[in-house]
């Protein structure tokens, strides 16, 4: 039997985080959840995700620094991560990937099956 992918939800709405939580774990991925940036950065050495789902505008350290400090240690500089926010304006995608993020999705123009999708199609599981 395959190992269930593991994914780290890193969301500071406490509610949407849940709704996100629930869904994934339906559709038979590990989840861990990190409400911060520092939470964020501790789980994927700890926990070593396969992908991070990662909001943007969070409390201690933001997700693009979050993203920053992943990409720039060895050990988590490989990892996936799709960013999921509020922010829509073209320079925070252009920040985002300036930092090497896999994907951009913006909260406001996705549905959670849109998120899932992405989820899927970054892990290499697309049906």
């Amino acid at each position: 039997m395959e190992s269930k992918k593991k994914i780290l939800l890193v969301e500071d709405d406490e509610v949407l985080a849940s709704v996100y939580h629930a869904r994934l774990e339906l559709e038979g991925f590990d989840i861990r959840e990190a409400h911060n940036g520092e939470e964020a950065l501790s789980a994927a050495l700890d926990y070593r995700p396969d992908l991070i789902l990662l909001d943007a505008m969070m409390p201690k350290i933001s997700g693009f620094d979050v993203l920053d400090i992943l990409r720039n240690t060895p050990e988590t500089m490989n990892l996936r991560v799709v960013m999921l926010t509020a922010l829509s304006q073209d320079k925070d995608r252009q920040r985002a990937e300036s930092l090497g993020v896999d994907d951009y999705l913006v909260k406001s123009q996705v549905v959670i099956g849109d998120v899932v999708a992405r989820v899927k199609h970054h892990l290499g599981m697309d049906i």
